[in-house]
């Protein structure tokens, strides 16, 4: 019995020793995880633990270390799973209300922890663990809770803030109902803001640019999470407001709408204040215009408009807009007038616009012109000078008297057309080639030819220090000629024209048109021009030369080729031939054209044209006109140099003759026999092969003609001895004539008048008086005969007198020169002029000399007796 009581006391104490060893270790524990270590974020708190593990009653090997106490929504949580006697690592798995832990982004496991990043409520329930040898820990709960909330608002609630506006930031904590928080604000700024529940800023700058967010706390050790971000937006200037009108111009009886904006447009809040006159005049009131909506008015009265905007209190306002002129229309409408008023004006021209505005008065006005888009102020009239495709366009003007908001409507639109260059004349001449001594006809033509126009005539001069023209005007074209058209007598020689228009005061003138010549091909001494090989046509790359003769030392050959441009032969080469001396030697490159000279002495020489053949075949024919009368011989030529055998030669395209030879001789050329001739010719007498020749001009000029004239000496003595006795016999003849013809008529009054009439017939008899002085000229004779006197107030009577001139019109000085050749003309004319009864005579004696060969002189002057009776007044009246 003892014994057994023994036992049961020692069990009892080793039991209660065991007990409060397992209680000491419990209590320590508890205090270690009395609650979590958090560290807080930005976006919730981090929980873990420290401390030793919490064994469950049932003493497993497994331990799940949780939160003891409640966490809050958005906390990131970590969960660890641990052995008891750990004798190496191992992986667990963990379990959410007895089923496996679903792992995704927000829940993440490795080795013996896992980690919930932001908890939430879905979060909560019990958790457990367990390692791969069946190893399974206790359950833990997880409790979740939502803290109070902080949020930051603005005021005013603007989306951009602008500098030196006014703002209030506030931290706003939803829930809870507690009031005794304190503040705490994270800004951009260096300065430390207040721990209050408003954060003021009073004119913000780019400074205050950035994030704002704030947090509220109890005590040290409770608190509000951060609360979300607020970005606030500083633009770093101060608006400008800006006006515009749906029209600028009040219709008589109506009104304008203006609108008032700020930009950006999103900005918001604004309200807007308007001005008429001065930007610092007191804003207008309903009392002046018709209020609308979103920055609107209408208004009725014309001037100068202004507007700004303002939000905020205090008020924070916008810089005031651009002024706008709104004007109030008056009845005047101008009209927009050119002046010189051309259907298009030329680039470079100088040009005026004018506004014109009927019934003015005395008022002093101001004007605007509208081009395109744009406003401008200037006079009445609008100059251009010095017109581009830059002035194109609609103008349009009006006027508004001065100082006053009252105008004119805009005129009609007009329309400025510009040329995109300066014109360029077309000059044609006719005829291209001249006979002796026939008119030239020049035309030039230019854009709109009605339009104003004058045209300059000029003579192109050769310039061989630049191969290049100067322009000599016509004699009489100085002012130009309204004709478009001008024509040249006379013309003998190979020449060059240039014309030109202008118009305007002063004159704009178009560009010069590139010289046109008129050929000639008669040769002269002052410039010729010869070819070698003289003929016209020449096989392609065959040599070929052009020599210059004449009165100069310096030459040039030009060309016109058939492709119509221009060019020349000069010394300094060109793509064609180069001049060596009075030479020009072309090259492989030179083409068909018509050829001449040019000397530094403006002269040019005949013409002539050749062609360059790439066939077999050529016409040699003669380069220069050929004479009446002269002998002339065609032949056929083959590149092979051999005489080619059974020709044919044609005429305008009809066969004139075959031949053996090659040639074809015309022994006295007609200008019958002028045409267009080619030849047709095979190589051998038995050849196949035929070839035909281009076909050219052959020109004939007539023959000069010679005239015997008399010796020097009897021109000068029979001419006016012959024409004396004619005088003076036709003197005597109407003498005798009218003296019958005067008694007839005396003698006819007499039979019906009385002795009174018959005395004053005869006392105008006795005032018959003959009047012939001598006069002594370049002997000259003048003879005149008077008839009766007409009385002082009476009506013409019939008076007849004559006047004998003698000229002889010749060179003086002691030295005699013979002419080759004189002639002597003699021509009595005897007029009667019905209307008036008079009769005159005229007798003509001329004498012409011709140059000596190798010589030039004048030719001898004419020599002239002229007789003439005709009715008139009496030579002292």
């Amino acid at each position: 019995m003892g014994h057994t009581l023994l036992c049961v006391l020692a069990l009892f104490l080793l039991s209660t020793l065991l007990y409060g060893q397992d209680e000491g270790q419990n209590g320590e524990q508890d205090r270690h995880t009395e609650g979590p270590d958090v560290k807080e974020g930005l976006t919730g708190a981090t929980v873990s633990y420290n401390g030793l593990p919490q064994y469950s009653n049932n003493s497993g090997d497994a331990v799940l270390e949780s939160p003891a106490s409640a966490v809050f929504k958005g906390d990131s949580v970590t969960m660890r799973c641990r052995q008891r006697n750990p004798s190496n690592d191992m992986d667990a798995a963990f379990f959410k209300d007895g089923s496996p832990l679903v792992i995704d982004t927000n829940h993440q496991s490795r080795g013996a922890e896992m980690t919930i990043s932001s908890v939430s409520k879905s979060d909560e329930g019990t958790y457990t663990c367990e390692f791969g040898d069946r190893t399974e820990s206790e359950a833990k709960e997880l409790r979740v809770r939502v803290s109070n909330k902080a949020t930051v608002t603005l005021q005013p609630n603007w989306p951009q803030i602008f500098s030196g506006e006014k703002m209030t930031l506030r931290c706003e904590i939803q829930g809870g109902g507690y009031t005794g928080w304190t503040y705490e604000w994270s800004t951009p700024s260096p300065n430390k803001p207040p721990a209050q529940k408003e954060y003021t800023i009073d004119s913000a700058t780019e400074y205050h640019r950035g994030q704002y967010r704030c947090m509220g706390r109890r005590d040290s050790y409770s608190s509000t999470q951060w609360s979300d971000v607020i970005a606030l937006e500083v633009l770093s200037y101060r608006p400008r407001a800006r006006l515009s009108a749906d029209n600028e111009d009040i219709p008589v009886g109506g009104s304008v709408t203006l609108t008032c904006s700020v930009s950006p447009s999103s900005s918001s809040g604004w309200k807007y204040f308007w001005y008429r006159g001065e930007k610092t005049s007191k804003p207008l009131t309903t009392q002046d215009y018709i209020f609308f909506s979103d920055g609107k008015i209408i208004v009725s009265q014309g001037g100068l408009y202004w507007c700004r905007g303002g939000r905020g209190d205090p008020v924070y306002y916008t810089g005031y807009s651009g002024s706008v002129r709104v004007n109030k229309i008056i009845t005047n409408r101008p009209v927009v007038t050119l002046h010189p008023n051309w259907p298009e004006i030329c680039f470079g021209e100088m040009i005026t616009l004018t506004c014109e505005i009927k019934n003015k008065g005395d008022n002093e006005w101001e004007y605007e012109w509208k081009h395109r888009s744009n406003t401008l102020r200037k006079q009445s009239e609008y100059m251009i000078g010095y017109a581009s495709t830059l002035d194109r366009g609609d103008y349009k003007c009006r006027g508004r008297v001065k100082g006053e908001t009252s105008s004119t409507e805009w005129s009609d639109a007009f329309r400025l057309r510009v040329s995109s260059n300066k014109p360029q004349p077309v000059l044609t001449v006719s005829p291209l080639w001249l006979s002796p001594g026939a008119s030239v006809t020049l035309n030039c033509s230019v854009e709109h030819p009605s339009a104003g126009w004058r045209f300059f005539w000029y003579k192109a001069v050769p310039k061989l220090s630049d191969n290049s023209y100067s322009y000599e005007l016509i004699p009489g074209s100085i002012n130009g000629t309204e004709q478009d058209s001008y024509i040249v007598d006379g013309q003998t020689h190979t020449e060059g024209y240039v014309c030109r228009a202008g118009r305007g005061d002063p004159v704009y003138y178009t560009h010069y048109i590139e010289p046109k010549c008129v050929w000639s091909g008669d040769s002269h001494s002052a410039a010729s021009l010869t070819v070698s090989p003289d003929r016209i046509q020449h096989f392609s790359r065959e040599p070929v030369s052009l020599s210059c003769e004449g009165n100069s030392t310096e030459w040039r050959v030009s060309r016109f080729s058939v492709d119509g441009y221009l060019g020349h032969c000069s010394s300094s080469s060109s793509y064609w031939g180069t001049m060596t001396g009075s030479r020009c030697n072309m090259n492989s490159h030179w083409q068909s054209g018509v050829y001449w000279c040019e000397s530094e002495t403006g002269q040019f020489s005949n013409a002539v044209s050749i062609t360059i053949q790439y066939g077999d075949i050529i016409l040699v024919s003669p380069v220069h006109p050929v004479t009446e009368g002269d002998s002339v011989t065609l032949g056929c030529k083959l590149r092979t140099e051999k005489v080619p055998y059974n020709v044919d030669f044609y005429k305008n395209d009809k066969l004139v003759q075959n031949v053996t030879g090659g040639e074809l001789t015309i022994s006295a050329v007609s200008k019958s026999d002028e045409g267009f001739y080619k030849c047709k010719g095979k190589d051998s007498p038995e050849g196949r092969q035929t070839w035909m020749s281009p076909e050219s001009w052959m020109s004939v000029k007539s023959a000069p003609r010679h005239e015997q004239s008399p010796p020097f000496p009897v021109l000068l003595i029979v001419g006016p001895v012959c024409g004396v006795l004619l005088i003076l016999l036709l003197l005597l003849f109407l003498y005798l004539y009218r003296k019958s013809k005067d008694s007839c008529f005396m003698r006819s009054q007499s039979s019906s008048r009385g002795p009174a009439t018959d005395h004053m017939i005869n006392q105008d008899e006795t005032q018959l008086k003959e009047y012939a002085p001598p006069l002594h000229g370049d002997a000259v004779l003048y003879e005149s005969i008077k008839g009766f006197e007409e009385p002082e107030h009476g009506e013409s009577s019939d008076v007849t007198y004559s006047v004998v001139e003698l000229k002889n019109i010749a060179k003086k000085g002691n030295k005699k020169e013979e002419p080759e050749e004189s002639a002597v003309y003699s021509d009595v004319k005897i007029r009667s002029a019905t209307d008036n009864n008079v009769m005159y005579a005229q007798v003509n004696s001329h004498s012409k000399a011709k140059k000596d060969k190798g010589k030039s002189r004048p030719a001898a002057a004419d020599e002239t007796v002229y007789s003439e009776v005709k009715p008139g007044k009496a030579l002292d009246q």
